[in-house]
């Protein structure tokens, strides 16, 4: 659980230092291989970004479907092929661009991000919207799971239907959040890739991006801050406070 948070923290840290030097290096230092690498680094760490909330989705619901299982050496296995899965797929898209699938030499073949190629960007699009429906599948499972486990745990300590209610809506509540926070942020840079063209204003490119950096800064607060382990860690660091000031309780990977 926390490897796949620190895989996704380590990618949002890495598009947010992207963002800064793309930007730096576009206006200061007018360079082709320094763009190239820059914009490699965006491609990499925003598509870390989105398999490690893939990866994440994934660990939740197996954790459910999984529960008796779950804290076992085949988990931490699986864990560690997801996590090289994501950055070694994250790394390949990042490195295309300079490996020469650009459009610096044919800028006819130049897509709403300079200087991928429309192709590339496609592909990149397509493939967010294959995540996107997996985790939208995987989300619906998890709610039926969440459903079932609610209503036996009402029945077994016999409470009040209003109380199994609750916290079922509770649950689902807190899974629309977190999935429709992703699809408002991606979804208008995503369909704008497909329908854009690199003679359209690059101002249209930044304001369907821009929500999608701020996914980034959203990703802490729904995925770590939640967590009371986390938030334990924090408070201490930053408040050198002993940990008896704040009511700890363990978490199961599922809430988190």
């Amino acid at each position: 659980m926390f490897l796949l948070i620190g895989s996704l923290a380590t990618a949002d840290l890495l598009a947010g230092l992207g963002l800064i030097f793309h930007f730096a290096f576009v206006y200061c230092i007018q360079s082709e291989v320094v763009s190239l690498v820059t914009v490699g680094l965006l491609v990499a760490s925003f598509t870390a970004s989105i398999c490690s909330l893939l990866a994440i989705t994934i660990d939740r619901y197996l954790s459910l479907y999984n529960a008796l299982t779950y804290y076992s050496e085949r988990t931490v296995t699986r864990t560690y092929i997801m996590l090289i899965l994501t950055w070694g797929a994250s790394v390949s898209f990042g490195m295309l661009p300079i490996m020469g699938w650009n459009c610096l030499k044919a800028p006819s073949t130049c897509s709403i991000v300079r200087p991928l190629t429309k192709n590339n960007l496609i592909i990149l699009s397509v493939s967010f919207f294959m995540i996107f429906a997996l985790m939208l599948q995987l989300y619906v499972q998890i709610c039926k799971i969440v459903c079932r486990h609610a209503q036996q745990i009402a029945v077994q300590r016999h409470f009040l239907p209003s109380s199994h209610y609750v916290t079922t809506r509770k649950g689902i509540s807190t899974l629309a959040v977190i999935l429709g926070t992703f699809a408002s942020c991606w979804l208008p840079f995503a369909i704008y890739c497909l329908l854009g063209d690199y003679s359209y204003p690059s101002l249209y490119t930044y304001a369907t991006i821009l929500p999608a950096t701020y996914n980034s800064m959203i990703n802490p607060v729904i995925y770590a801050y939640r967590n009371h382990e986390i938030q334990k860690v924090l408070w201490t660091l930053c408040c050198g406070c002993c940990s008896t000031r704040m009511p700890f309780r363990s978490r199961s990977p599922s809430d988190v």
